[in-house]
């Protein structure tokens, strides 16, 4: 943190406890580092040389500057070879500070890997922060007129005393899209370091400026061809995933039995013998588990395996850990899954590579495919949205595959015939404004009119021309990917003390794709077209035909018997929703009607988004 007035010293006391409510992301060691107003905590995982010389804060060889830093620079020994010689440690930390001590800002051009980092100039009197280009790692940052305080973690700057006021557009977002878009968060003056930019607190005022922008999605005039464009990628991925293995810890694979962590553990495999896999199974949802799947394609490429069995009675019984541990409200209750994985794994090894992000950046989604069937084959869209009422009048939920078949036929005739930047808002959301509106208490129902809240939508929608579905992927990659995902990945592998890295989201990976048209991606046949091409020598045949599974927490079965009770005499409960102030109690209270009725449809969703910031709210505002 940064004191910047006389007022905030006192903040500074409160450095080595707000430090240690970061102790789970960095179990290994914890100190602090205090210099005139200026105040660094550290907690550190311990990956790359795991000796006490590596310990942060750590300061360059000269004293002017100290860092504080979170992740992984995998050409780190490249970059080692820029400095002069010799170095005290075998760490990337000391190679990201002495190559900042030696070229400033420009050096994060020269860094591949995953990271959020403070440095202080003792000289200048200033503080450096920036943020990886995808936002794989997190940065929070508050300010007021007294100081400046950042965290990888909410729950850090709220050890502090400052002010917690509720961000009610953050709030309005939040509950149709089960999390808050950067740069904004649930409070107001608590602010998320957007991916791609650096903030420097200087003189008095904090400045944030980008130093990294995808490149744009518009379709190319002169692409690649499709075999120059598979070889190619197959290269870039492969390298990725070489300089991923980079660990002086014991590291691994997720390996759901899906294209994406198939692929990574079989480049991973190649260069690593004894790669060990793991993947969780759900023997009571065998709708969602592909336990099965995974044994399969780990047998075919010749790795060990592990499969942790998870019954649901186990996913209830973390349920509070990870509510516990949520600092801002976060509703992707996948969340739960992720957590479970990573505390099974952790035992085994401290880091794994994952497919994440391969489905934001070739289009693995339904909502890509619906998105493409909306804009391409009008006359399908078109019948889809004439059984509109057949689709309405039959049940829908997440449970079973015929509910879930219907409740995306019916999400999809809703939508098709909007303009395209409000019908790809539709798609991220899992409530509608409607529905929303309907919740909140009387003084906030123009919250959907404010020019605040069309603001804050229109930057999430800008992206979008309605031409081919690169825009709808450069858009995920700008909001679905860093809010939701990479959240998701980060805060429950981190509870844990799990380090998850993503080689699809390598930069150069990432960088080629978007170079790319989107009829490589995805077609009226395929999604993740060029990915299933690029890697069908190496991927089981099984694996490439596979259809995308998706996996849904138990919520509607725990509203009706364990959490009932939390809901309807505490978090949902008349009283309580009158004395706070934010929601419609009319409404909260037909809602939870609706709820325990014979026929209450797909609100589980919305039900879980209510709960979940209840029970924030309770532990962080009263």
């Amino acid at each position: 943190m940064v004191a910047l007035t006389e007022r905030a010293h006192p903040y500074l006391d409160r450095l080595t406890e707000a430090t240690q409510c970061l102790a789970s992301r960095g179990p290994d060691h914890g100190a602090t580092y205090r210099d005139g107003n200026v105040g660094l905590g550290h907690r550190r995982l311990a990956i790359i040389d795991t000796s006490s010389a590596a310990n942060q804060p750590m300061r360059d060889a000269s004293g002017r500057y100290a860092i504080v830093y979170n992740g992984e620079i995998y050409n780190f020994r490249e970059l080692r070879r820029l400095l002069p010689a010799p170095m005290r440690t075998q760490s990337d930390s000391e190679v990201v500070l002495e190559l900042f001590a030696r070229e400033g800002p420009s050096m994060l051009q020269r860094l591949n890997g995953f990271f959020a980092f403070a440095i202080h100039d003792r000289e200048r009197g200033s503080v450096f922060l920036a943020r990886d280009r995808f936002g794989i790692k997190p940065l929070y940052w508050y300010e007021d007129d007294d100081a400046v305080i950042f965290a990888s973690e909410m729950k850090a700057i709220l050890a502090f005393p400052i002010r917690r006021e509720l961000d009610h557009v953050s709030l309005f977002q939040y509950l149709q899209l089960s999390y808050v878009p950067a740069p904004h968060s649930i409070l107001r003056r608590v602010h998320k370091l957007e991916p791609g930019c650096t903030l420097t607190v200087s003189e008095g005022r904090a400045r944030v400026e980008r130093y990294y922008t995808l490149p744009s999605p518009t379709e190319p005039t002169r692409a690649v061809s499709y075999p120059d464009a598979q070889r190619r990628l197959a290269e870039l991925v492969e390298s990725a995933v070489a300089r991923q293995l980079v660990s002086d810890v014991p590291l691994g694979a997720f390996l759901s039995g899906g294209l994406d962590s198939t692929i990574v553990a079989a480049l991973a495999a190649g260069r690593k013998a004894d790669l060990q896999t793991y993947a969780i199974g759900f023997p009571d949802r065998p709708l969602y588990d592909e336990s099965a799947d995974a044994a399969a394609a780990a047998k075919a490429l010749g790795v060990r395996h592990t499969t942790f069995p998870v019954t649901d009675d186990d996913l209830y019984r973390h349920l509070f850990d990870v509510l516990d541990y949520t600092d801002e409200p976060f509703s992707d209750s996948s969340s739960l899954a992720v957590y479970l994985l990573s505390r099974c794994v952790k035992p085994h090894v401290t880091v794994a590579l994952s497919g994440d992000g391969a489905d934001e950046v070739f289009g693995g989604y339904n909502k890509h495919y619906a998105e493409y069937m909306a804009r391409r084959s009008r006359v399908r869209a078109g019948l889809v949205r004439a059984a509109s009422p057949l689709w309405s009048a039959l049940p829908r939920d997440r449970q079973t595959a015929l509910g879930d078949r219907v409740r995306r036929l019916d999400r999809f005739a809703r939508r098709a015939s909007l303009p395209a930047p409000e019908r790809y808002w539709r798609w991220c959301t899992f409530t509608d404004e409607e529905r929303v509106l309907e919740t909140l208490d009387a003084r906030l129902k123009n919250l959907a009119s404010s020019p605040e809240y069309a603001a804050r939508k229109s930057a999430c929608t800008q992206w979008i021309d309605g031409g081919g579905i690169n825009d709808v992927l450069y858009s995920d990659v700008q909001l679905v990917l860093p809010n939701d995902m990479l959240k998701k990945v980060d805060s429950m592998s981190m509870a844990n003390g799990l380090e998850v890295r993503v080689p699809f989201l390598d930069h150069e990976v990432v960088d080629y794709a978007f170079t790319l048209p989107s009829h490589y991606k995805i077609d009226g046949r395929a999604r993740k077209r060029i990915l299933r091409d690029a890697f069908a020598s190496l991927v089981p045949a099984s694996v490439l035909h596979k259809r995308k599974h998706g996996f849904e927490v138990p919520l509607m079965d725990w509203f009706r018997t364990h959490l009932q009770a939390l809901i309807r005499d505490e978090l949902l409960s008349r009283d309580f929703v009158a004395r706070q102030g934010i929601f419609d109690s009319n409404a909260i209270d037909a809602l939870v009607a609706r709820l325990y009725s014979d026929r209450p449809g797909d609100i589980a969703p919305q039900v879980w988004s209510l709960v979940v910031f209840q029970y924030w709210w309770k532990r962080h505002m009263i």
